[in-house]
């Protein structure tokens, strides 16, 4: 049987139909989705553009995450810096306690130096040089050098050694060559008596002639003059109670300073604990950022523990001691200083790149979103031109069956 035959047109409206279905289908896919362009055959350079755009904003939004988890880590160790400055503030605190308490000794170590020379003069404090220790030599060796004091006519300083006349130039000498001790005029006749000051009141006088360690000095009288016998200090107990508390106050204090730096950590990194953070920025991988960390326990910060009966003795240890807190305050300071400026940096980056994650999803949408308003018209239209069709196909017909009213 021969194919059925179309009229030329019938045949034309119903490619018109056709043609309209499809257009109408591709406007509802539109509508439906929001996007004009949904596979690669509606725009090939479109869609392979913006699907590229779209796997660098993803892969920069994986990254997000641990720059944010970098943020943290940063912040946690800014929080730790600032509570480990607290605690050494306190610990100053608590030092300084000790130079505000009383001497801790009732009796500080003292020495006479009797001159043996031929001066007839009476030993003043004016004129030392007057009676038989004139032209006599004193040596005192400290843990750090050695000092030969000349008593004469004139005053001269020079590297190690001295000439003075007056007991001010002799205290003034040793005063600025670091020896803990205060001259003073003896009730015997020719004769000073070095007495350790306040600020080193727990040093140790001797006569051997050898250098001693710590804060104690040796005095030897090496020409025309004579040392006597040393008096030990004899220490107060009550102050020495007082101080031994503070020593254990400020051991707690370094306690919590080890603590506080191994508590400072976020999600297993620690920056005050020897760790280092590595943060990445980009999808490649080339922009990255290394923080280094530092370990601030007491013993980075070069402190540690003190000895009730051997520390906080004196002025001259205390002192000691706050020199190390304030060398461990700059350090801290410089941390949260290079902390600061590390997370600024890394905020900055995480602003960016969620500025560049929206500019990136942006330019792909563009390149593949509907125009909605476009395609609801679009829509309208191709809803009347099918309607219009299927009319026109009717009329189309009506030839066909007029032919039909004849054969009947």
């Amino acid at each position: 049987m021969s194919g059925i035959v179309l009229s030329a047109s019938v045949r034309q409206n119903l490619l018109s139909l056709q043609s309209t279905a499809d257009l109408l289908s591709t406007t509802q896919n539109r509508l439906a989705t929001g996007k004009k362009v949904n596979t690669a055959l509606d725009n090939p350079t479109n869609f392979f553009t913006a699907a590229s755009l779209d796997n660098r904003a993803s892969d920069i939004n994986n990254l997000l995450d641990g720059i944010g988890n970098g943020v943290q880590i940063l912040q946690a160790a800014n929080t730790g810096i600032t509570s480990l400055q607290k605690l050494v503030d306190t610990a100053k605190s608590i030092a300084n306690q000790v130079l505000q308490s009383p001497v801790g000794y009732s009796t500080k170590a003292n020495v006479d130096v009797t001159g043996t020379g031929a001066g007839t003069g009476t030993t003043t404090a004016a004129d030392i040089n007057a009676g038989k220790l004139g032209t006599s030599v004193i040596t005192f060796k400290t843990a750090t050098g050695t000092l030969a004091v000349t008593i004469g006519s004139t005053f001269a300083t020079g590297a190690g050694t001295a000439t003075v006349k007056t007991l001010d130039q002799l205290n003034s000498v040793l005063a600025s060559n670091g020896v803990g001790v205060t001259a003073s005029i003896s009730a015997t006749a020719d004769t000073l008596t070095f007495s350790s000051t306040n600020d080193a009141a727990s040093q140790t006088i001797t006569k051997t002639g050898t250098a001693p360690t710590g804060e104690g000095v040796d005095i030897q009288g090496t020409t025309n003059a004579t040392v006597g016998t040393v008096n030990a200090a004899v220490a107060d107990p009550t102050s020495q109670t007082t101080r031994s508390n503070l020593v254990s106050q400020y051991n707690v204090i370094i306690q919590q300073i080890t603590t506080t730096a191994q508590d400072s950590s976020f999600n297993g990194v620690n920056l005050l604990n020897g760790d280092n953070l590595k943060l990445t920025f980009n999808e490649t991988g080339k922009s990255t950022l290394n923080i280094n960390g530092v370990t601030f326990n007491s013993g980075g910060l070069g402190l540690g523990t003190l000895t009730a009966g051997t520390d906080f003795l004196d002025s001259f240890s205390a002192n000691a001691i706050i020199a190390k807190l304030g060398t461990a305050s700059s350090s801290l300071r410089s941390e949260a200083s290079a902390l600061g400026s590390n997370l600024s940096v890394v905020q900055i980056r995480q602003d960016f790149s969620k500025n560049l994650i929206n500019v990136l999803q942006t330019g792909s949408s563009n390149l593949t979103l509907a125009d909605t308003n476009e395609e609801a018209a679009n829509s309208q239209a191709l809803s009347t031109r099918q309607s219009i069709a299927v009319s026109a196909l009717a009329l189309a017909n009506q030839s066909q069956q007029s032919v039909l009213q004849l054969l009947r």
